[in-house]
């Protein structure tokens, strides 16, 4: 089950926050856990099993943590949380790459490969459920929060719907008070539709029509250099619209439900660098990275060379995290190189020679440049995309029936929108602090607006719900 969706919009979400409402306080966290494991488990309920075992374990060994002084214990604790957890996340997500692999050289070597091996279907959103499930093991281990007593309280943080399947990855030590204690105001639940319906209209209104254009693209393999750049582009605002909208609406849902979720982007197309990039972009991970991996690795404390390596492999390992695949290394690579190189040499020596707008130009350039590793599965169609995008190829006559695609005025419009919302428009998080009736009437038409386009899209997927 999507956000854009009838039956979330329509059925699902009303009937969830009508019982939610109703319930006694007491009962709030093991109604909303109910309706959280049915969203969960629609598509595919043996799913659901899975995200319990990972919850029972970690609450246990939660538990352990809190009721043990002994060091050994609770490093026991710790380490069972821990591997339980990426073992499930390694099993689940890199079995079938793994396997691959293996193939690929057995295959090189004239050996014979592996024929009716298992094919491993991946759950939705275990990628971001694993982490945050383990940020909780983590944050009692190091005493910044206080393990829950009550397993349905744990049950609700995990499995609560609104950031369930790609986010924000939500640690346990910001929202732990809120467990515990939180206010339901008109104000907050305001603020939350208003969240839902920018969402919304980011993912409807901006991000399908452009992830159409990136598709017809992306899918012909060989186009000319125009067609390459405008292809890359249009994925560049899909997987922001795409992405970013989940996180307003999974943030607005939280704020209908009383919690407050951390904000998730902040304008990353408007960065001057990569490190400032992957301080605007999917904040939850880049900040998850960076204390409970950059960190806990050594961070810059062990000297410059240390500092490289640690960053290198700290996004090497985020690339592999959004898919089994050695294009996302490759990015990770990329991304990883350019913080290195950026604290290296420092802000001021790397892109002070150039006015800020071309360094938020050609930051942008090495982003979309990265994407093509992102958004293209095979090393080999990656490269020759890239010599489409820098190089003049051969190509087919009937790639040009692509353009009638492309540059249709609704196409080329929905484009025009993305570019002045990306470098111009305040950020959902800043715009909806102070509701006006302007904003409210705002928020209204752009939801109906999108419940109306939505009723007439057929496509309309969610780009993180793979990852």
């Amino acid at each position: 089950m999507v956000f854009s969706s009838h039956i979330f919009v329509y059925y699902f979400l009303p009937i969830a926050l009508i019982s939610y409402y109703l319930l006694p306080r007491r009962a709030k966290h093991f109604g909303l856990t109910i309706f959280s494991y049915i969203f969960y488990g629609w598509a595919n309920p043996l799913f659901a099993p899975l995200m319990f075992a990972s919850t029972l374990i970690d609450y246990t060994c939660g538990r352990v943590l809190s009721g043990s002084e002994r060091q050994r214990n609770r490093k026991l604790a710790l380490t069972v949380s821990i591997c339980s957890n990426l073992s499930l996340l390694g099993f689940f997500k890199y079995f079938n790459f793994g396997i691959a692999n293996i193939n690929a050289i057995m295959g090189g070597l004239g050996l014979p490969i592996w024929e009716g091996v298992l094919h491993v279907t991946l759950p939705l959103g275990i990628s971001f459920y694993t982490f945050q499930s383990m940020s909780y093991t983590i944050d009692v281990y190091r005493r910044d929060a206080k393990a829950i007593r009550n397993f349905i309280d744990f049950a609700c943080y995990v499995s609560m719907f609104p950031q369930l399947v790609a986010g924000p990855i939500v640690r346990f030590s910001e929202i732990a008070d809120q467990l515990r204690q939180r206010t339901h105001t008109l104000q907050k639940f305001a603020r939350g539709i208003a969240f839902f319906s920018l969402g919304m209209a980011k993912k409807i209104l901006i991000a399908n029509p452009c992830g159409k254009c990136a598709d017809t693209v992306f899918d012909v393999g060989v186009v000319g250099t125009l067609e390459a750049w405008y292809g890359v582009i249009a994925y560049a605002f899909q997987i922001y619209f795409d992405f970013s909208g989940y996180s307003d609406m999974a943030i607005g849902l939280g704020l209908m439900l009383g919690f407050t979720f951390p904000k998730n982007f902040d304008a990353p197309y408007r960065a001057e660098s990569i490190t400032e990039f992957w301080r605007r972009w999917h904040i939850s991970l880049s900040s998850w990275l960076r204390d409970y991996l950059y960190i806990p690795l050594g961070g810059n404390r062990r000297g410059a060379a240390r500092t490289y390596v640690n960053l290198a492999l700290v996004m090497l390992l985020g690339g592999l995290w959004h898919g089994a695949s050695w294009n996302f290394v490759i990015w990770g690579g990329i991304h990883g190189g350019m913080l290195a190189l950026e604290r290296k040499r420092g802000k001021a020596s790397f892109y002070g020679s150039i006015p800020k707008p071309l360094r938020v130009v050609a930051t942008f350039l090495l982003v979309l440049i990265a994407w093509v590793f992102f958004r293209i599965s095979e090393l080999p169609h990656a490269i020759t995309y890239l010599q489409c995008m820098f190089s003049k190829v051969q190509v087919q006559p009937s790639t040009d029936l692509i353009a009638g695609i492309l540059y249709q005025p609704y196409y080329l419009l929905v484009m025009g929108i993305a570019c002045v919302v990306v470098w111009c428009f305040p950020q959902t998080w800043d715009w909806t602090r102070q509701l006006t009736p302007l904003k409210i009437g705002i928020c209204i038409t752009l939801l109906w607006l999108s419940l109306a386009v939505l009723a007439t899209q057929a496509y309309n997927p969610f780009i993180y719900f793979i990852f």
